[in-house]
């Protein structure tokens, strides 16, 4: 397809002509420190952008001249005449075979799907404040059945904005991606920088007869410079990345000329790949009448090395920050360490490579779901046993007084649907007991045995070992039903059945928040009157140093002093986990404190007389904060609050207190998100 992107083919200049756009400033209050002038086609902005500096971005708006005039940190002019560059994938989304919006076993790009640029035109403008931020707004831009408009986001405090097109449509069943970037027909940049998968910095002169290239990166990010300065192109490091089960480095950055063929000029920017891990493939939901929010960062800076030490700042270095009091622990990895290398016979490296990526991201405990039909958890015991045994000592060996590594399965047996455990020490167990057989036994070189032949053995077995299970994945995969279809279940009734797992699946860029789908069963839980928590889950397979790990992890901050030992138990893990005594989050919003009148999650507190709530919570963020939401419920329906945080700037940390009004509601919790979509949500206190 030849569609130029952004620049008016002649047609459109006959019809819009020359006819001079008058931007719409009601929306724009002079109070934030951004100023807003427009001279002729000229439209300027400038705002705060920290360390005593002004960012100035010039719009010019003219129909055939590219969008950006002028890019401007303080004396230094980064780039000009330059146009945003979006590319929309549209195909079509199964809401037949399984359930609706979310399923994940979809293979949108095997069905009829076609590629789209989007056409800007700059014949409606305006500019808004909210609270620290001015947004410049222009369009139409559309795109097959889909349009809306462009809109620029400039955030006080720092030298970043975000450039988003946000687009709806009304037809049914879309499932959509998209490229994004920055294009000029005369580019006054000089080189091309990014980090390899290895973390080292990397040049590419600009040749303006360049074809495209596509680069597996670190840290999802490119960047352009000149003489003068450095942009840097980024995505949301979450949202912009649909659930896959392989986090694979599918070369999510491009440069050069003619990106596709569908993008005229030279640029740089960001991508998928449609045919992602050539797995189960489900795209964004797209559903009609959302408002879809294609966006990417830009970060300005004098300098090229500062300009990444500071884009790498946004997610810690890719990295889950330390914080007082709590360890972090990730769950739901199909590594098959022990089937593909132990009991394979391959040497097995006294440093495995999948336990340095765990140790370079921060994590402290690795809770594993190994042998994921790949080996015999039914038996015969001959099997399963030395499997068993092989994986707790690679446990134990891997672990120390920094890193916990614990042994997991995804069981998938007895109480339906897809389900994982963990016991708080090694247990041998075979998910299958002979006629005659008993449930436990002895046996020499293993210990206890148990084999479990039934649901109600199962639930047994969690209780004799202080064990856990919970919903993997819930509504939605091989749990498309659970856990509402046994949630009358004693299994679940008990205190043994924790509860779910949250990830951010399905994808939908209209949403302000991650991993709708579980916040909404967290909800509904909570409303049937079950003592029940959600821990984060990755649910990943193979784990190695070149995926694209950061982007589809998630992090449970639990509330420990210190990291158990593997040699003694880890009971203190699971308790934390089973008593609500976390959060969990992406990495870029913490939450240090949270106490409802003077309680902490996981508790029952008595609410006085009047019914008030008061909420303490101190939070610490990346990326501008978005808002804050308490939830609650009275066993029947759910109650939003939401706080919005548009007064704060990036890389901040403040401790709130909100005062609720909660008669009669029999729960609360509290969610935290930012402008990326990245955030945290606590567990739930108990009202009486």
């Amino acid at each position: 397809m030849k569609i130029l992107i952004l620049t008016f083919i002649p047609l459109c200049m006959t019809v819009f002509g020359f006819a001079q756009v008058k931007a719409d400033l009601t929306g724009y209050k002079q109070v934030n420190g951004a100023v807003v002038t427009q001279q002729d086609q000229s439209l300027e902005i400038s705002w705060p952008a920290g360390s005593s500096l002004k960012g100035r971005v010039v719009f010019d708006l003219s129909p055939s001249r590219p969008l950006f005039k002028t890019i401007t940190l303080g004396q230094q002019q980064i780039t000009a005449d330059i146009d945003p560059a979006f590319l929309l994938t549209v195909g079509k989304r199964d809401l037949v075979s399984q359930n609706g919006w979310n399923i994940f076993f979809d293979k949108v790009p095997t069905k009829p799907h076609q590629s789209y640029p989007l056409i800007l035109k700059k014949t409606s403008v305006s500019v808004r404040s909210e609270g620290s931020r001015t947004i410049a707004s222009i369009g139409p831009i559309t795109a097959e059945t889909f349009s809306g408009m462009l809109e620029v986001t400039f955030y006080n405090g720092s030298p970043l904005l975000n450039i988003a097109a946000v687009i709806t449509t009304a037809a049914p069943a879309k499932a959509i991606l998209f490229d994004a970037g920055l294009v000029s027909m005369k580019a006054d940049w000089q080189h091309i920088s990014w980090m390899n998968t290895g973390d080292s910095l990397q040049q590419a002169q600009v040749a303006s007869g360049d074809t495209a290239h596509r680069l597996a990166v670190k840290y999802r990010a490119i960047a352009a410079s000149g003489k003068q300065g450095t942009i840097v192109v980024f995505p949301p490091p979450h949202q912009y990345f649909y659930p896959l089960d392989e986090a694979f480095n599918l070369n999510f950055t491009w440069y050069g000329n003619q990106y596709r063929q569908m993008i005229n000029g030279y640029g740089l920017g960001i991508r998928q790949e449609l045919e992602g891990d050539k797995r189960f493939v489900p795209w964004f939901n797209a559903p009609p009448g959302t408002q879809q929010r294609l966006n990417f960062f830009c970060l300005l800076s004098n300098n090229e090395k500062a300009a990444f030490t500071a884009m790498k700042a946004f997610t810690h270095n890719d990295r889950y920050a330390e914080l007082p009091g709590f360890r972090t622990m990730s769950s739901h990895f199909h590594n098959e360490f022990v089937m593909n290398v132990m009991m394979a016979g391959k040497p097995v490296p006294e440093h495995p490579g999948f336990v340095k990526v765990f140790k370079d991201l921060g994590v402290n405990i690795v809770h594993l779901a190994e042998f994921h039909y790949t080996a015999d958890p039914r038996g015969p015991d001959e099997k399963r046993l030395p499997q068993l045994k092989a994986l707790f000592e690679l446990c134990e060996k891997q672990s120390d007084d920094k890193f916990l590594l614990l042994p997991g399965e995804e069981p998938n047996e007895f109480f339906g649907g897809h389900w994982l455990d963990l016991f708080p020490r090694p247990v041998y167990w075979v998910m299958s007991r002979k006629p005659g057989q008993s449930y436990v036994e002895e046996r020499s070189g293993y210990g206890k045995v148990y084999h479990i032949g039934n649901k109600e053995e199962m639930l047994k077995l969690l209780e004799d070992e202080r064990g856990l299970a919970w919903t993997a994945h819930p509504r939605t995969k091989g749990s498309v039903n659970t856990p509402d279809s046994y949630r009358h279940e004693p299994f679940f009734l008990s205190d043994r059945f924790m509860g779910a797992a949250w990830k951010a699946m399905p994808a939908d860029l209209s949403q302000p928040r991650l991993g709708k789908r579980v916040l909404d069963l967290m909800d509904d839980m909570n409303n049937w009157g079950t003592k029940k928590t959600v821990i984060s889950e990755a649910d990943l397979f193979s784990i190695t140093q070149h995926n694209e790990m950061y982007a589809h992890m998630n992090v449970n901050y639990l509330m420990l002093d210190k990291l158990p030992s593997y040699k003694g138990s880890w009971l203190p893990v699971l308790d934390a986990m089973q008593r609500g005594r976390f959060f969990a989050s992406t990495g870029e919003v913490l939450i240090p404190l949270l106490k409802i009148n003077g309680h902490i999650s996981g508790d029952s507190l008595q609410l006085p007389a009047t019914g008030i709530a008061t909420i303490d919570l101190k939070l610490q963020w990346t990326f501008p904060m978005n808002f804050v939401e308490i939830i609650s419920g009275d066993g029947k329906k759910v109650y939003r609050e939401s706080m919005s945080l548009t007064n704060t700037e990036a890389f901040g940390e403040k401790s709130f207190r909100f005062s609720t009004k909660l008669s009669g509601r029999k729960w609360v919790r509290v969610e935290a998100w930012d402008v990326a979509a990245n955030g945290a949500f606590s567990q739930t206190f108990w009202l009486r």
